[in-house]
């Protein structure tokens, strides 16, 4: 994987597919990374626990739904992690953007900016929002080992989605919209040097 100032590179110099809401609801996330000299690492959050969230207890990126008094995606996706997890990213090393993604059946369209801190800033959590933080390495993402599933009813359907167990010690999986914008982000730089890593697939 590429050093953090390769990363914005790649990211500034591929286009950017900007999906329009439409009548769908926006949301946006920030992708956070911090670098050790053993390679770099990407900010998880795990929700709290709530019967009225449809997120309720996944693990994904901080990050919620766009209000009117933002100023852009990006404006939102920092407000959220600030009001999430008391990390001010206009303090950080902003890299760029993924491409937009519209899940299907949800009627939400999801912008996911990239950004990089400096090491293990110190964070204040919204215990009603966010239940825990923690940092993954991002070699993970490419962990065969870790590649799993999650059986989810959907419409009185039970449907199949591909997972990432992201730690030993956490029994819930990654996946979902996270997973598809780790997946995006992985192969933005995968590509960009030309590094075959095919293991984190749909």
């Amino acid at each position: 994987m590429e050093r953090i100032q390769d990363i914005s590179i790649i990211l500034n110099s591929h286009p950017v597919r900007i999906i329009e809401p439409g009548g769908r609801s926006h949301a946006s996330v920030a992708l956070i990374l911090e670098e050790q000299p053993t390679g770099l690492n990407i900010l998880l959050i795990e929700r709290s626990t709530d019967e009225n969230d449809y997120w309720s207890g996944q693990i994904g990126l901080p990050g919620g739904r766009s209000e009117t008094y933002d100023k852009s995606p990006r404006h939102t996706a920092e407000r959220e992690t600030r009001e999430e997890i008391g990390l001010n990213l206009t303090a950080a090393h902003y890299l760029g953007r993924l491409n937009d993604i519209a899940p299907g059946g949800l009627k939400i369209v999801v912008s996911c900016f990239v950004y990089a801190v400096c090491k293990y800033p110190a964070l204040s959590l919204d215990k009603e929002e966010i239940a825990a933080v923690f940092w993954v390495p991002v070699r993970e993402l490419d962990n065969s080992a870790r590649l799993s599933y999650v059986d989810i009813k959907v419409r009185d359907r039970l449907r199949r989605f591909p997972a990432l167990i992201v730690a030993d010690d956490i029994e819930q999986s990654l996946w979902g919209i996270t997973y598809r914008l780790l997946r995006n982000f992985a192969k933005v730089i995968n590509n960009a040097t030309n590094q075959n890593r095919g293991s984190f697939k749909e």
